[in-house]
């Protein structure tokens, strides 16, 4: 009885606290009904992962098929290339863009001419900008064989003669890296420098005077200090463990590397979309997801069982 009576106090005293919020309420329900229409009720499309969906036909025309998209699906030999792909590449673009972001985050804060750290900002902002067409056009450019890339290695003598560098599937996965972290460092910096600027200006000054140097300050001052960010981020980054991208693998890849280059999307757009067999692509859609939802839970977990910043 005790327990009933805790209960609903704490029920009252919730609805309590949310009466004297009403208008942040009514601010966050355009929101609420954004998710619901545009996340949730799409979620009844993955009915069409358990049919033979037929566009043309009526939702009860369809022919179900029970588990069978999932068994055709495993038992693909492609499925899993295209997975191994999805997986490197992405643990790749987290790695690298992580390490870069921070570093140039730490480094940019450490310049004291304000005019050159405003340029050097710009700089790494811009191509963030650039559409993945225009980049993906660079960078074949200056892979080509006699691109920029073979004239300084030729010049350099790290090479005998010009490499055709996206025809090597080896060098794909290395290559998506570096140009990822071309196209994004910039920007993925811009949460860290406003992290650090929330740091107590008094905590270097302290450690100024007792004589820490300029990296002991960035190790032990500003990098504890955006740690929480850096935990959130990274979690929230396992979260979409399985989305490696589409528009750079789709268009730096070519039949000479594709064994390196397809991943999911590709691999749901090519031999799901294209070939009309939607129940496929749904499949893969799924798995897709729910295992992006399994590794943010678990991600999120071990960081609470660890004392750290977490989503919830």
């Amino acid at each position: 009885m005790a327990k009933s009576n805790a209960g609903a106090s704490r029920f009252k005293t919730f609805f309590i606290e949310l009466s004297k919020q009403k208008m942040l309420m009514l601010m966050s329900l355009p929101f609420l009904i954004w998710v619901f229409v545009f996340k949730y009720l799409p979620l009844w499309g993955w009915t069409i992962a358990f049919q033979k969906f037929k566009p043309a036909r009526d939702f009860f025309d369809q022919k179900w098929v029970g588990w069978d998209n999932f068994k055709f699906l495993f038992q693909e030999q492609q499925f899993y290339r295209v997975l191994r792909n999805t997986l490197v590449m992405s643990s790749i673009n987290l790695v690298f863009g992580f390490v870069t972001s921070i570093v140039l985050a730490l480094l940019l804060n450490e310049l004291r001419n304000i005019f050159f750290k405003r340029t050097v900002q710009t700089i790494s902002y811009l191509p963030y900008f650039i559409s993945w067409v225009v980049a993906s056009n660079i960078v074949q450019t200056a892979l080509a064989p006699e691109g920029i890339i073979n004239v300084l290695l030729l010049k350099m003598q790290f090479i005998d003669h010009p490499v055709l560098w996206l025809g090597v599937g080896k060098y794909f996965w290395g290559i998506l890296g570096a140009t990822e972290v071309w196209k994004n460092v910039g920007w993925n910096t811009i949460i860290y420098l406003a992290a650090i600027t929330s740091i107590d200006p008094s905590q270097y000054e302290a450690a100024e005077i007792d004589g820490a140097s300029r990296l002991q300050r960035m190790f032990y001052i500003t990098l504890p200090g955006i740690k929480p960010v850096i935990v959130l981020i990274l979690i929230m980054n396992l979260g979409h463990i399985l989305e490696s991208g589409f528009e750079a693998q789709y268009l730096l890849g070519n039949g000479m590397n594709v064994d390196f280059s397809e991943n999911l999307d590709i691999f749901v757009l090519k031999y799901g979309m294209q070939m009309n067999n939607f129940g496929l692509a749904t499949a893969a859609g799924m798995f897709k997801t729910l295992v992006s939802f399994i590794f943010l839970i678990t991600a999120n977990n071990i960081a609470k069982r660890m004392g750290e910043s977490r989503l919830y």
